[in-house]
Parts: structure tokens; C-alpha cells; sequence
């Protein structure tokens, strides 16, 4: 007699969800420990100036922007479970790595200890030596992480594919990506702690374990819904209850819809629409992700493992995640509410989302009265970009086939990684210039270092407006293209 078939539904496809946003929060705080150590302990044992560290991050964008390219495709050849696993053991095994850094410069350069590369004297040919190894050491590592990071949100969506309807993707996307979020609040309350405690290397060793942790819950828990023995006949009839219609929309979707050849994409200003919208901002992002605690220790003397120093990073990056939830309502207000199409919604609250940037202008001059208005002015920026880059990348599915979407993606990806790399180099070139010119370099009020500051925030501030205004007038109005 065949077993009675429960009619409860298991919930595994939740914890599935979990474990995704588990992996992000990982990623991004793997992605942190360089940026919220590198001022007030790395730099210390190496020499370095801010025109190192610049080179580093703006290199790591590259690395990812590049990676990005790939990574979608790895995951479906070698299939979730797999694919997952590999990725997050690279950027695992590159976060440890990390703390070898400075153990392999001092045998390299024939020192006996960290302490006798941090006693050289600063700016002799010694210190010079010293940084210059350890920067492409540290930029190797930074190579293996961005190599596996970019695998994240590729296998993360494919099993999200995998485990929920159509109906539900939307919301359980938003909860493993809300990861990021709760990383960079996590990064700052616990890395600086870490490496006061135990050095930073420690620090990366303790993050960098984490994901292999991680691999091991994935290996127990994944297999694919109708192979997982957590899953009962009642929650995979409700995971596959689409199933057949997402068939004959396949079977359509070959019949009706032809892929734009790669090449070709560059005819359409559609395409250079969105990649102007990404070069243009996803710099700025990465600049204060990588810069903010150098900002708050060079500025006000708060260093990244201080109460204050923690305090304000993590003020900044709680209104960031807070005010950015807002980001996908305001276009389903203009078109729901408004009756506007879905390209005119989504770019009248870009327009909107544009302006929370300026308020940057002033995070350098309100400095001066407390710390706390630049935590919390940088803070709306952020706040500002992510719903501005929710909203453009939702661009793409209004603009293009969806044979298309994939390659455009890429190509975003790229170029915001040229603009990051730009930014983030010249910044670290710049700061280390203006610090050498003192006085003899001011702007608006600022000498110095902080002069270097206000001209970055300024670049900023009006970067989302300038990248509005090309996109508005590449595409002035809704226009989908159709492949003949």
C-alpha cells in the first residue's frame, strides 16, 4: 500500500533562501576587510600612501568588472550546487590569503619580523621597496577574490530559479540580496575590533573562514528540489507550479525573439544609454565603500577600530539600507498611479534618486561642526545610488529582449568597473598629491588633504545628474527595441 502523502507543505525552499543570503553577507564582508583595516593597520607595517591603496582597490574593480563578464556562464556549466561551491571557495581561500601578505614581503626583502618593516624609516628606498612588493601582493589576492566574488549573484539567482515560483522571486531575491546590506552594517561593528585584538591578519583569516563554514552547510542542504529529501511532494508541486507555463513561454520565446549579435548592441543608444548610466555612478558607490573609514580617520581622527569610528560607519551604511528600500516603489507609484509607461516611471524617479547625491556637496563643509552630518549626508548619497541603480538596471528588461538582457548586464558591468577604477586610483594619486602640497593647494575654503576631499565629493555629487541628462537625451522616450 503506497504511503498517504501529507498535505502540509514543507518550507525548505526558506532555508535555501538563507543560506543565499548567508553567501552575500559573507561576500560583502570578505570584500571590507581591506578597506576598514588598510588605514590604521596595514599602512602602518608597509608604508603605504594613499596612492597605493588607491591602486589597489581601483585594480579590484577592474578584476570584478572583468570576472562579471564570465562568472554567469561558469555557474551554468558547472551547475548550482558546483558552481556555488567553487566560487565561494576562491574568494574564500583569496580573503585568507590576505594575511600572508606581510609574512611573504618580509622574507622577500629579508626582514626578520612585521615590527622590522614597520621600524624602516618612512619615504627612505627601503619603505619604498617594502610597499611596492607588498601592494602586488595584496593585489594578487585581491585578484583571487574578485575572480569568486563575481560568482555570487549568478548562482545565487539560478538557485533562486531553482527553488521558488515565479510569483516569489522578486521577494526572495530581495531578501538574500538584502545580505549586502546587513554586511556592511556587519563589516564595521566586528572587522576593526578583530584586528585591535588579534593584528589584521586575523582579521581576514576569521571573515575568510567563514565561507568555508558556509561550503559545508551548501554541501549538506542543496541538492535540487525534486533530488532534496527535505522537500515534500506539497512544496515541490507548489516550486514547479509554473513550470509548464515557463515551457511554452520558452517555446515561444525561440520562436518569436532573436538574440542582438554582440557587436550590433553598440548601434543601439539604448545600449549606450545604460552603460553611460553605469559608468557615470558605480564609481561613486565604490569610492565611499573603500575610502569612508580612511575619510573618518584621516579627518576627524576617528580610526576605524575606535567606538566613534564604528559608530559612524555603521550610521552611514544603516540609512543606506534603510531609505534604499524605498527605491522600487516610487517608479510603481508614477506608473500605477500616475499612468506613466514603465521607461518615463522609472526614469522621472532616477531624476529624483539623482538629486539625493548632492547633498555630498555639503558633507565636507558640515564636517566642521560634527562628524556625525558627513556620516549621515554620505549616507542619503548611498541611500540615493542604490535605489537609482535598482531602477537602472530594471531599464534593461524595459528596453531590450531577453535574449539580450545577459550581454547588456556584462557590458554595464564592465564599464562600471572602468569608471570605479578610475575614481578610485586617481582619488588615492590625488589625496597622496594634495597631502605633499599643503597649503599651496586649496579649494573652496580646504587646504590639503581635505581640499582633495571636497573636490572627489563634488565629482560625486553631480556625477548621477550628468549621467541622467546623456541617458535622457540618448533615449529621450519609451522605445523598445524589436529584432527583426
Amino acid at each position: 500500500m503506497a504511503p498517504v502523502q501529507t498535505t502540509k507543505m514543507s518550507n525548505f525552499r526558506w532555508v535555501i533562501c538563507g543560506l543565499l543570503f548567508l553567501a552575500t553577507t559573507v561576500n560583502y564582508m570578505d570584500r571590507q576587510v581591506l578597506s576598514l583595516t588598510w588605514k590604521d593597520f596595514i599602512a602602518v607595517d608597509f608604508h603605504w600612501t594613499d596612492a597605493n591603496y588607491g591602486f589597489i582597490t581601483g585594480m579590484f574593480s577592474l578584476f570584478y568588472a572583468i570576472a562579471n563578464l564570465f562568472a554567469g556562464k561558469f555557474i551554468d556549466w558547472m551547475g548550482t550546487k558546483k558552481g556555488y561551491l567553487i566560487a565561494i571557495f576562491v574568494w574564500s581561500t583569496g580573503a585568507v590569503l590576505h594575511a600572508g601578505c606581510g609574512w611573504v614581503a618580509m622574507n622577500l626583502e629579508g626582514y626578520d619580523s612585521i615590527a622590522a618593516l614597520r621600524a624602516v624609516e618612512a619615504g627612505s628606498d627601503a619603505a619604498i621597496a617594502i610597499a611596492t612588493i607588498s601592494v602586488w601582493l595584496f593585489l594578487s589576492c585581491r585578484l583571487i577574490l574578485a575572480v569568486g566574488e563575481a560568482g555570487n549573484f549568478p548562482a545565487a539567482i539560478k538557485a533562486t530559479a531553482e527553488y521558488f515560483p515565479a510569483k516569489d522571486r522578486a521577494f526572495s531575491t530581495s531578501i538574500f540580496n538584502s545580505g549586502a546590506s546587513v554586511g556592511a552594517l556587519a563589516a564595521p561593528a566586528t572587522i576593526p575590533l578583530l584586528a585591535r585584538a588579534w593584528g589584521w591578519e586575523m582579521a581576514f583569516i576569521i571573515i575568510g573562514v567563514l565561507g568555508y563554514v558556509w561550503m559545508g552547510l551548501w554541501l549538506w542542504l542543496y541538492e535540487k528540489p525534486r533530488k532534496n529529501k527535505r522537500v515534500n511532494q506539497a512544496e515541490l508541486n507548489y516550486i514547479e507550479q509554473d513550470i509548464d507555463i515557463a515551457e511554452v513561454q520558452n517555446r515561444e520565446a525561440v520562436k518569436e525573439e532573436k538574440a542582438i549579435p554582440f557587436f550590433k548592441c553598440f548601434s543601439y543608444k539604448q545600449t549606450w544609454a545604460f552603460l553611460v548610466g553605469k559608468f557615470m555612478t558605480d564609481g561613486v558607490w565604490w569610492f565611499f565603500l573603500f575610502w569612508a573609514p580612511a575619510y573618518f580617520s584621516d579627518q576627524y581622527g576617528y580610526t576605524s577600530d575606535s567606538t566613534m569610528g564604528i559608530l559612524l560607519i555603521f550610521t552611514l551604511y544603516f540609512i543606506v539600507t534603510v531609505l534604499s528600500i524605498g527605491g522600487g516603489y516610487l517608479p510603481k507609484y508614477f506608473v500605477e498611479k500616475r499612468g506613466m509607461n514603465p521607461y518615463l516611471g522609472r526614469m522621472r524617479a532616477m531624476l529624483i534618486f539623482a538629486c539625493f547625491p548632492v547633498l555630498g556637496l555639503l558633507a565636507q563643509p558640515m564636517g566642521a561642526y560634527s562628524p556625525w552630518w558627513p556620516a549621515i549626508l554620505i549616507g542619503l548619497l548611498g541611500a540615493g545610488h542604490q535605489a537609482w541603480s535598482a531602477n537602472l538596471f530594471s531599464t534593461i528588461g524595459d528596453m531590450f529582449p531577453k535574449s539580450t538582457i545577459g550581454t547588456i548586464v556584462g557590458l554595464g558591468t564592465m564599464t562600471g568597473g572602468f569608471g570605479s577604477m578610475a575614481i578610485n586610483m586617481g582619488s588615492g594619486e590625488f589625496f597622496t598629491w594634495a597631502a605633499a602640497q599643503g597649503s599651496a593647494f586649496s579649494f573652496f575654503g580646504f587646504e590639503g588633504k581635505p581640499a582633495a576631499y571636497m573636490v572627489v565629493f563634488c565629482i560625486c555629487a553631480v556625477a548621477y545628474l550628468i549621467g541622467w541628462c546623456i541617458m535622457k537625451t540618448l533615449v529621450p522616450k519609451y522605445k523598445p527595441i524589436v529584432v527583426e
